[in-house]
């Protein structure tokens, strides 16, 4: 019989940033099994940006504390030519994610869109159903995490549990 605490766990971050709403799912990895801890969203609320950048950071810091994770996996900034104020925005609130997670010494990989969806569907420009319906597979789910950003963080995570890095 195998001794189940020689077994190598981890506990993974996974964090796709918005300004308004931050989504957040944790997962533990423990061999090769995974499975969700925790999922949520973290609101910037209805205050000006440095207002809703201070209520992500305090919600980050927060999770951070009550999980304890070993490693956090974030989603990339992606710029469309037509909308390059919505980077700069996205910029504040993975800035202080980041912030957050440097000041609980944890480390972070950082992964594009593109390459989560290539990762979970082996289409790198997959759909957001194609990319709930992969995380409802891997978890067994009857239905998708709600809102959308609980599903793309579980995504990123996945990605991130999948990829293998520092495990």
């Amino acid at each position: 019989m195998i001794d189940q605490s020689l077994i190598q766990s981890r506990r993974i971050l996974g964090i796709d940033p918005g300004v308004n709403v931050t989504g957040y799912g944790v997962l533990e990895q423990r061999a090769n099994k995974l499975e969700i801890v925790e999922a949520g969203v973290i609101r910037g609320g209805k205050a000006e940006l440095p207002g809703k950048v201070q209520n992500i950071y305090d919600g980050v810091k927060e999770l951070i504390t009550s999980i304890n994770p070993d490693q956090m996996a974030i989603e990339k900034l992606y710029s469309h030519y037509a909308h390059p104020m919505t980077s700069i925005i996205m910029g504040h609130a993975r800035g202080v994610i980041c912030l957050a997670a440097s000041q609980h010494d944890i480390p972070i990989s950082h992964y594009a869109s593109t390459k989560i969806k290539k990762v979970l569907t082996g289409n790198g420009r997959a759909s957001k159903e194609q990319m709930q319906a992969a995380i409802c597979r891997e978890f067994n789910l009857a239905s998708p995490p709600e809102p959308n950003d609980v599903a793309d963080a579980l995504a990123i995570a996945l990605c991130h549990a999948y990829l293998g890095k520092e495990f």
